[in-house]
């Protein structure tokens, strides 16, 4: 029943997948290298201050959140596809832990966001680039794990 309907949908399931991760994606590069702009140029208080903030809001409520909510839906739905995924070999466990790592991401920048709206943001855009980098390396992790199977 919910089987022959998942392998029904399959191609669309990982074609909306696709568009998610891809959404989902591009707030993580952004936001931390929103986070260094602001960070590095912006005055507390000030009207620009007001405009990063809201421009930080936005996209993690409009478009980084959902786009997570969604991959997490049509990654879970090409999970329980039979025949998609064999939990005998490493490649899901890599891919799984990955994705876990990109939540847990989202959501430290998620908490950062909250800290410059309380003015408590206490890293330099140093760590934001730094940080920046951590979506990359989970992303090569994810497509390894998927497209070579290791």
């Amino acid at each position: 029943m919910v089987g022959d309907f998942l392998a029904d949908w399959y191609l669309w399931t990982k074609a909306l997948h696709v568009v998610s991760v891809m959404s989902w994606m591009a707030g993580l590069f952004y936001l931390p290298r929103l986070f260094v702009y602001h960070v590095e140029a912006v005055e507390a208080g000030s009207p620009t201050d007001a405009m990063f903030q809201t421009m930080e809001r936005r996209l993690l409520r409009a478009i980084m959140n959902p786009a997570m909510v969604a991959t997490w839906i049509f990654g879970l739905a090409l999970v329980f596809t039979p025949g998609i995924v064999s939990w005998d070999q490493v490649w899901p466990w890599t891919k799984a832990g990955a994705v876990l790592g990109m939540t847990w991401f989202h959501h430290w920048l998620g908490l950062r966001r909250k800290a410059f709206m309380t003015g408590r943001n206490d890293l330099t855009g140093r760590q934001y680039r730094m940080m920046n980098e951590v979506p990359t390396l989970l992303m090569l992790v994810i497509v390894f794990s998927v497209i070579v199977k290791f």
